[in-house]
């Protein structure tokens, strides 16, 4: 299949000679900008700076969002494909995964036609964005299958992962399509996310993955990687480390966490 960006697809995360997890690095989301941290990328080549600096500090993947003109999330396929490329010049062995986000902007079709235009490798996709039009739950699922587009499942809640359950036993959701993200938290001021959430997602027994908001952050990811999960950090998800001290940029982040895995570990 040959992909609007064909980075290579991401391993089995933990690392067989090393045992470390796999670091996601999601450097913007759909809704910060500028005015939450000027270190925020915004534009192509803030967010193709930020993918090389985290590339040499660590993370093997980069979670990307695009924005329009004035800043806003967009799914348009021609950003995407924009920043695919100068992604693929700047920093080539790293792995991107595109988010199909909504953000409460877009329809499901939307999120579809994004995905059929820009034929990524791998792509996020929220299972509760995606039920809101239950008759193009399947198209989804098999457009990504026919065109070899990696899925990791968003999942919020048992409700999330109940629903996803459902439909991999009706065939909707392919037996390949297997990837998990956790998600610790909300978008929402004051939000504190702590590893004790992690317990109403396991055990699985799919690939899976954690993020979490606030200034728990990397304690919820080191719970994450003690049992056995791949890990995303970032500034969509957290600005400061445990003191409420913002963090430099997001290669700062994640070259903490990488110091406290390996620390971890010894």
């Amino acid at each position: 299949m040959n992909h609007g960006s064909h980075f290579p697809g991401p391993e089995s995360a933990r690392h067989s000679r090393t045992g470390m997890p796999y670091i996601l690095v999601a450097p913007n989301g759909a809704r910060r900008g500028h005015s939450d941290h000027p270190a925020l990328p915004v534009t192509t080549d803030e967010t193709v700076a930020a993918a090389r600096a985290c590339f040499a500090a660590g993370a093997q993947g980069l979670h990307l969002h695009v924005r329009d003109a004035d800043g806003r999330h967009s799914l348009d396929p021609g950003r995407y494909r924009e920043v695919l490329g100068e992604l693929r010049q700047a920093v080539p062995q790293m792995q991107v995964q595109i988010t199909t986000e909504a953000a409460g902007i877009y329809d499901v079709s939307a999120q579809l036609a994004c995905v059929l235009a820009v034929c990524p490798y791998w792509a996020s996709i929220s299972v509760r964005e995606i039920a809101r039009e239950p008759e193009l739950v399947d198209r989804v699922y098999g457009a990504c299958a026919a065109q070899g587009t990696r899925v990791q499942h968003i999942l919020y809640d048992a409700e999330d992962v109940a629903l996803l359950t459902r439909w991999r036993s009706q065939g909707i959701v392919r037996p390949e399509q297997a990837d998990r993200l956790f998600v610790l938290g909300r978008y929402a001021t004051g939000q504190v996310s702590r590893p004790e959430d992690l317990d109403r997602f396991l055990p699985t027994d799919a690939p899976w993955m954690v993020c979490a908001f606030g200034p728990q952050e990397h304690a919820c990811l080191l719970a994450a990687a003690a049992r056995g999960g791949d890990l995303r950090v970032g500034f969509e998800n957290g600005l400061t480390d445990a003191d409420g001290i913002p963090w430099a940029d997001n290669a700062a982040s994640v070259a903490a966490l990488v110091t406290a895995l390996e620390r971890s570990r010894t």
